[in-house]
């Protein structure tokens, strides 16, 4: 009775503080009063709430009690009360009404706040920032970011709880921010030059999934849009570069390098297609990685084939020039002078397919490497030099992987027969989607086959004719369109497949379906492995790992 009694005390006393202050023309004289509220806040669970109330609105009154006004304050935001933390974070935006100066302490506490657990309070911060961010995006935002720049400067007792709200805030940005980037961005110029610098100050430790969040961000900007000049596109590309670590020795070990440099790769072809330069990947490719290609895992290197082939298109004439002669020893590697069993098509067509668009740009550097004739009046056209050998060589390799190719094709055409036959007298849906699955590498087979057989009958003559446009379709460009409304390539983005997604095996079910029209050889699948992998820029591979804090963690570094 006693306990009800002093709390009854304290609200009465609270209300006579907040008459006193509201009906006082120079409130300043009524230091007492707003004294009396900030002791109250230390009282029961009505007087806390109530004093949450009254701190912030006549805060501004008193700025020699400013700091002893927000830190009790910001210990109300972490009561044990769920009522007194939700009353005292709704009041944190009034602190920066009047005074703006304290907006940005203001922002990083709410930052911190949004690993809230509760949803009532969780919904409470996301509108406290958002009011925040309406009345001074600038600082908002920029107060936001710190909370996602590098781990370096953090011991590991900190490390988690950083991680776990680095996290919860990179949600908010995705979630809340970027969706309302034509209303927040104002004036949009100068914001959206803030934003991105903002994002270019702290990539230093994103994870792949960030790091294209962030530049898909950029790209739907208008700073970076349809008419932006060549430069701004630079611009990303340099971005990219930055995160491909192109100033980096490589190590051909590092497993997260190379998957990095190929997304990114991957990330900057549109932007090469803008106009933006490749010379950097391009050294880098020539340089660092196609020296120690051999060493890479297979998965790798035919990932690796694909990007090259896809940006050969956009290497300029110099850039061209360097790296033809690493195409060149890469297709006689691949494509071999005598019948195997086991080649790698899809392999053999990325080189072709690259071959062709930097030859293009350099046509008289072929002279050397493959024995053609071509003058272009320069002296490195070397027309006076014996290349016989090498154009011998060099024509007899085409001629055998077309021999090679037409009869994979005859295979290939016959395994899809058996295959029609088999979705005919398939009966459960499970059946019927690996034939589905195994239709789909036949028929990425057949195209990858029928491209270099399109790309070899011209290099037959002396002086030859290459490709430089876009009409040779690469074989898993069409099949990702394909897999992409059937369900194909399931596992994440970038990753091998397994042996039961490629060939169909692994099940009961499958084996039956593959003893009724399975492809006559094991080595087709092998020859086409990689074909069906549906590739993106983003790749899904986690550059680097992170530690994922849960929980509302008491003590955060508020102050």
């Amino acid at each position: 009775m006693a306990e009800a009694t002093d709390d009854s005390r304290d609200i009465e006393k609270l209300y006579e503080y907040g008459e006193k202050l509201n009906e006082a023309k120079d409130k300043s004289q009524n230091q007492k009063d707003y004294e009396g509220i900030i002791a109250a806040a230390n009282g029961s669970v009505k007087a806390k709430q109530l004093a949450a109330q009254l701190i912030p609105k006549f805060f501004k009154h008193f700025p020699e009690l400013s700091e002893q006004a927000l830190d009790q304050h910001l210990y109300l935001c972490e009561d044990e009360e769920l009522g007194v933390r939700v009353q005292a974070i709704r009041g944190l935006p009034l602190f920066c009404k009047d005074t703006p100066e304290h907006l940005a302490k203001i922002v990083d506490i709410l930052g911190q706040l949004l690993i809230a657990g509760d949803n009532v309070e969780r919904d409470a911060v996301h509108k406290a920032l958002m009011s925040l961010l309406r009345q001074d995006v600038k600082t908002s935002l920029t107060a936001l970011f710190k909370h996602i720049g590098s781990t370096d400067d953090r011991n590991a007792e900190d490390l988690s709880a950083w991680e776990s709200i680095r996290e919860k805030v990179l949600c908010f940005i995705r979630d809340k921010v970027f969706p309302l980037k034509a209303e927040l961005l104002k004036p949009k110029d100068e914001m959206e030059r803030h934003i991105t610098n903002l994002v270019k100050q702290n990539l230093q430790d994103v994870t792949a999934a960030e790091f294209k969040l962030f530049m898909d961000f950029l790209k739907s900007l208008s700073l970076f849009g349809q008419n932006a000049p060549v430069e701004r596109i630079q611009e990303l590309v340099e971005i990219i570069e930055g995160q491909a670590d192109l100033d980096a020795q490589f190590n051909v070990s590092d497993g997260d390098h190379i998957d990095r440099f190929i997304s990114c790769l991957q990330m900057a072809i549109p932007f090469f297609m803008r106009g933006a330069s490749s010379n950097k990947f391009f050294n880098y490719l020539t340089k660092q990685i196609i020296p120690v290609f051999d060493k890479l895992p297979e998965e790798r290197k035919l990932d690796l084939l694909k990007s090259l082939a896809e940006c050969s298109l956009y290497a300029k004439p110099q850039d061209a020039r360097q790296l033809l002669p690493s195409v060149v020893q890469l297709l006689k590697k691949y494509m071999v002078r005598r019948k195997i069993e086991e080649i790698n098509f899809t392999c053999v067509e990325c080189l072709l397919y690259a071959f062709h668009h930097l030859a293009h740009k350099t046509p008289n550097a072929t002279n050397s490497l493959c024995g053609y004739k071509i003058v272009t009046g320069q002296p490195s056209d070397r027309l006076g030099e014996d290349f016989s050998e090498q154009y011998k060589d060099f024509t007899e390799r085409l001629s055998t992987i077309e021999e090679l190719a037409k009869a994979m094709n005859k295979k290939l055409t016959q395994g899809m027969a058996e295959h029609n036959k088999a979705m005919a007298a398939a009966k459960t849906e499970d059946e019927k989607e690996v034939i589905k699955k195994q239709k789909q590498n036949v028929t990425a087979g057949l195209r990858s086959c029928n491209n270099i057989l399109a790309m070899t009958q011209p290099l037959h003559g002396k002086a030859p004719s290459f490709i430089g446009d876009q009409k040779i379709s690469l074989s898993w460009k069409e099949v990702t369109k394909a897999a992409a409304t059937s369900g194909a390539g399931s596992g994440a983005a970038g990753q091998k497949r397994t042996a039961a997604a490629t060939n169909g095996s692994g099940t009961n079910a499958t084996k039956k379906v593959r003893g009724a029209g399975g492809l006559p050889n094991q080595l087709v699948n092998r020859a086409f492995e990689g074909l069906s992998d549906t590739r993106s820029g983003g790749r899904g591979r986690g550059w680097r790992g992170r530690g994922s804090g849960r929980g509302r963690g008491r003590g955060r570094s508020y102050r």
